[in-house]
């Protein structure tokens, strides 16, 4: 597949980004954890490669403020304790923008706007909105603990209960769609990046449903106090200001087909 019109705007940012007054990292090494498992914003291709709009954007980050990165992959459950004890520098897998992680770990500005979508089964016909999904007691829904998916489907889809039995507990949001995908659970809540990644690769094998839950706004996470904070900040500004961030948008949103 080729991504003609994202490749171009592509250059062409990077171009008008060289004019730009930017901080200079001097070539450091950041290491960066993500989970690989938030279509289109980072996952494993066919061929297992590692790739997404958060690989480019920090590619581009990368180039843009001199400096050079190492990854590391760790389960979401995981990431905001490792970062903020200060194992990695960077966390990235779309990571919703709160003020009790920002207790944690601090937090580059928002990079995204997303939307929480429900994700079901394509051959899904026993409710098409969150008041259906609630009045039948039948109905599980499948959640990372500590996400905003849990939160959201607690508090807005469900009774307020946190043990709820009828939420079911992953450690990764992978195994939450292949629990949907095998009948065990009946709902995933979601992103609409992630949604959207999904129901793209599954070939009529999932749907999103109702209307949207809510806004969100995704960032990077750092230990508290980083001194990257200030100069990731001042990249992504770069990228937002010369069209790199909306090429992205195209590439891996319009563009890019899932399993291609």
């Amino acid at each position: 597949m080729k991504l003609t019109l994202a490749a171009l705007a592509l250059a062409l940012s990077a171009t008008a980004a060289l004019s730009q007054d930017l901080p200079d990292l001097g070539g450091r090494d950041v290491v960066v954890v993500t989970e690989n498992a938030y279509p289109p914003l980072q996952f494993l291709d066919a061929s297992g490669a590692a790739i997404g709009w958060e690989y480019d954007a920090m590619a581009a980050l990368a180039e843009r403020l001199n400096f050079t990165v190492t990854y590391e992959t760790i389960s979401w459950d995981a990431m905001i304790p490792a970062v903020s004890e200060g194992q990695f520098d960077l966390g990235m897998t779309g990571i919703t923008i709160r003020d009790d992680r920002k207790a944690m770990v601090d937090f580059s500005d928002s990079y995204m706007t997303s939307q929480m979508v429900m994700l079901v089964r394509g051959d899904e016909t026993r409710f098409t909105d969150a008041a259906g999904f609630a009045a039948d007691a039948d109905l599980l829904m499948a959640a990372q603990p500590g996400t905003t998916p849990f939160y959201v489907g607690v508090y807005e889809v469900l009774d307020g209960d946190e043990a709820n039995p009828r939420v079911k507990l992953f450690e990764t949001f992978g195994a939450t769609v292949e629990a949907l995908r095998a009948g065990d659970v009946d709902l995933v809540l979601t992103d609409g990046t992630a949604g959207a990644g999904y129901v793209e690769a599954s070939d009529g094998g999932l749907k999103i449903v109702g209307d949207k839950l809510g806004t969100e706004e995704f960032g990077f996470i750092f230990p508290k106090g980083s001194d990257l904070v200030g100069p990731i900040n001042a990249g992504l500004a770069a990228l937002r200001s010369d069209g790199t961030l909306e090429a992205l948008n195209t590439k891996w949103f319009l563009e890019y087909k899932m399993g291609e």
